[in-house]
């Protein structure tokens, strides 16, 4: 096969972007054009002809790499039935589990995703993959992703659109038995809305993608797929009617009778109702066996420990939107808004998507320890009679999908040490034991690499967004002269939501001088991440990060990073040296980049939240404070910041300035080898889906489950 032909079958399956070599190939080839095009090969091979192609694959002796990676493609494709899910998952071969999520953050060319959430989903498909566990992932195409995130010259976020063109993305129009594009369709009371049906390609599983900006539609429900998290209830319902309904519907006109359905928060939750329609048709139950059926075989994920991220609907929004489906069902109006009340009998509640989900799932769970036990007391009330250790809610603490997130430097020091299976192993303990033996030289280098690389990397950023915001350059100077690969390097990227406190650090001028303009042991500060476009108080935090870092003490020495994304994520956890995480305890339900940060050799300094509660055991990293929750926030604010500043002066600083004769630091790197031998076989998205196939999935497609009530994951 022509190599062009053989890059071209590579860009088409997401395969590539967890495979360091495959990825080489498209960064060798052109390493402006590759940047140029935000890592995309379906845009980098558009825009590089096929005899310049072939020239510099000729020049640069590219075409046996190209043919084993195009190999190594076809073997992993085909070798699904000999991993562990072919191994013990078998039953899910015939009925796979569909994992239903409104975003998925694969990579940062595929731009249909927006933090957390997203970033999980697309590591469960991607660890599904390499497990060969069969999941059909389904979601929405949005056309125009996010936002674009722009600083102005005060620091206030301004929020731009781009719409991608869809033959730039790695992704096919579903056709049906005559050839024709696959068009599924959901009703409301102002008429009909359709959904053309995208599939991508992520390793052996695959991920369907909804979009409904096609002809017949209203202006309005065209642009439902445009953007994520945009628009009013209205939107938002309308929205999760397509995901949940349409996706189911999409699956059955695919063939597909999910085994399990796994619903990744509860903006599908109307999947449930849809299935058992579909029960109901085919079988002449009425809707209560139906329901009770669908329940036997779906799975519940929440995430959000605060009260105002779970969608609520009320009654005449959900008549609109929902009506022809509560007909088809069978339900008075009286008995749909039950499913989605707390208190069924409450006409004044409106009806919450979470209760839906929580109520329709044979398992829910959390994503961490705490989460589960925030979210017990969240939803106690749902289960009258029973006290808050009782509830049926679980956790599943989660994991990352390593090969995503572990940098070229560090997976081949990993390998020497752990052996090239190791990622086989990895959720075993004993696996990381060879952690010790590595050199403690050859780690410092290998982390001082990542960090030399991000250092280059933010100075190019910050002199960008300078220039786009045509300033006079001052700032650029500064961080071209004073941000130094040596001086230690806190990082913090996340949501700007105000819980999660992203401007605590910043809360003493005075002590915040002291420890980064110290000359002999200085500190920097990395900050990236997006506010939601209508939340001000999250605007403000990065207005004052961004006010901070023009100070003249801090300039070059604090940068905020602009327009947050995959790609901005990978450069920071991969090369700071402590990765910083602030939120008010215990609102953050798991936190997924501490541990990204771990596998390239990087240190936790965090509240004992989310995962890091249940992580933390006094040498693998830092902690702030206790896990005190004082009843009076802003008491708990100031009592955090106390204890952030103390952890940094007394151990944290000294610890990473204190250099062996070699110039190395032996306690610091002490705590990075322990950090991942104590976290690594832990906070792997392996281990997190093989707990959910044994827990949770082989349960439900095991002799036809039936629930009657919830049990706890």
């Amino acid at each position: 096969m022509d190599i062009a032909m053989e890059l071209r079958e590579l860009a088409r399956n997401l395969w590539w972007c967890w495979h360091t070599d495959a990825v080489a190939l498209f960064r060798d080839m052109d390493p402006d054009l590759w940047r140029k095009v935000n890592h995309n090969p379906i845009a980098f091979l558009s825009e590089m002809p096929p005899e310049r192609l072939r020239e510099r694959a000729s020049e640069l002796a590219l075409e046996s790499r190209i043919n084993y990676m195009f190999h190594r493609l076809h073997e992993y494709l085909d070798g699904g039935r000999s991993t562990w899910g072919g191994i013990h998952a078998g039953p899910l071969h015939a009925g796979p589990v569909a994992f239903f999520s409104a975003e998925f953050g694969l990579h940062e060319s595929m731009p249909i995703y927006s933090g957390g959430l997203g970033i999980l989903a697309g590591d469960t498909l991607k660890n599904a993959s390499d497990l060969g566990v069969p999941m059909v992932g389904v979601g929405l195409l949005y056309a125009q992703g996010y936002f674009n995130q722009q600083l102005d010259k005060t620091g206030w976020q301004r929020e731009s659109y781009y719409e991608a063109p869809l033959e730039r993305l790695p992704i096919e129009q579903v056709r049906d038995a005559a050839g024709k594009p696959l068009t599924v369709h959901v009703d409301t009371r102002s008429g009909r809305i359709g959904a053309l049906v995208w599939n991508l390609a992520v390793g052996r599983n695959r991920l369907l993608l909804l979009d409904s900006d096609i002809e017949g539609n209203t202006p309005g429900d065209r642009e439902l797929t445009g953007r994520l998290y945009g628009g009013d209830a209205g939107v938002r319902i309308r929205q999760e009617l397509l995901l949940g309904v349409g996706g189911v519907r999409a699956l059955k006109a695919l063939g597909i009778r999910p085994g399990v359905l796994h619903l990744n928060e509860g903006h599908s939750a109307f999947s449930i109702l849809e299935l058992a329609r579909q029960e109901m048709e085919s079988d002449g139950v009425d809707f209560h066996e139906a329901f009770r059926r669908v329940k036997g075989r779906t799975v519940f994920t929440a995430h959000t420990p605060v009260e105002a991220g779970h969608d609520r609907f009320d009654g005449g929004l959900m008549e609109q939107i929902i009506g022809p489906l509560r007909e088809a069902l069978r339900l008075s109006a009286g008995d749909l808004m039950a499913l989605g009340r707390v208190r069924p009998e409450d006409n004044a509640e409106p009806f919450c998507m979470t209760v839906l989900g929580l109520k329709g799932a044979w398992k829910s769970n959390a994503v961490s320890a705490l989460h589960g036990r925030v979210t017990r007391r969240m939803w106690q009330s749902l289960w009258p009679g029973r006290g808050e250790f009782e509830v049926p809610i679980g956790h599943v603490t989660n994991g990352i999908h390593v090969a995503s997130w572990m940098a070229p430097p560090m997976r081949q020091i990993v390998d020497a040490s752990l052996g090239a299976d190791w990622e086989q192993r990895m959720d075993s303990p004993a696996t990381w034991e060879a952690i010790q033996s590595i050199d403690d030289a050859e780690l410092w280098e290998a982390h001082q690499i990542l960090k030399t690389r991000l250092v280059g990397y933010v100075q190019r950023q910050a002199c960008a967004q300078e220039a786009a915001r045509q300033e006079s350059g001052e700032a650029c100077d500064f961080t071209l002269k004073r941000l130094d690969p040596s001086a230690l390097t806190l990082g913090f990227s996340r949501r700007f939501a105000t819980y999660k406190r992203g401007s605590l650090i910043l809360g003493d001028d005075k002590r915040l001088e002291r420890l980064i303009c110290n000359d002999n042991m200085p500190v920097q500060l990395l900050f990236a991440g997006k506010a939601h476009p209508h939340d001000d108080p999250g605007k403000n935090l990065i207005q004052r990060i961004f006010n901070m870092s023009r100070d003249l003490r801090f300039m070059g020495r604090i940068v905020f990073l602009e327009d947050y994304d995959i790609n901005v994520a990978r450069h920071l956890v991969q090369g700071v040296d402590v990765w910083l995480n602030t939120p008010r305890r215990p609102r953050e339900a798991c936190g997924t980049s501490g541990m990204k940060a771990v596998f390239n050799g990087s240190l936790n300094l965090s509240i004992l939240d989310g995962w890091w509660a249940e992580a933390y055991d006094g040498m693998n990293g830092f902690a702030i404070g206790t896990g005190a929750q004082h009843a009076d926030e802003n008491e708990q604010d100031r009592r955090d910041a106390a204890d952030l500043y103390s952890v940094l002066e007394q151990q944290v600083v000294p610890l990473f300035y204190d250099r062996d004769k070699r110039g190395i630091p032996a306690g610091w790197v002490a705590r990075i080898k322990h950090a991942m031998q104590s976290l690594g076989w832990r906070f792997n998205a392996g281990r997190m889906v093989m707990e959910y196939a044994c827990k949770c999935y082989l349960p439900a497609v095991g002799a036809g489950h039936t629930a009657t009530s919830a049990s706890s994951a």
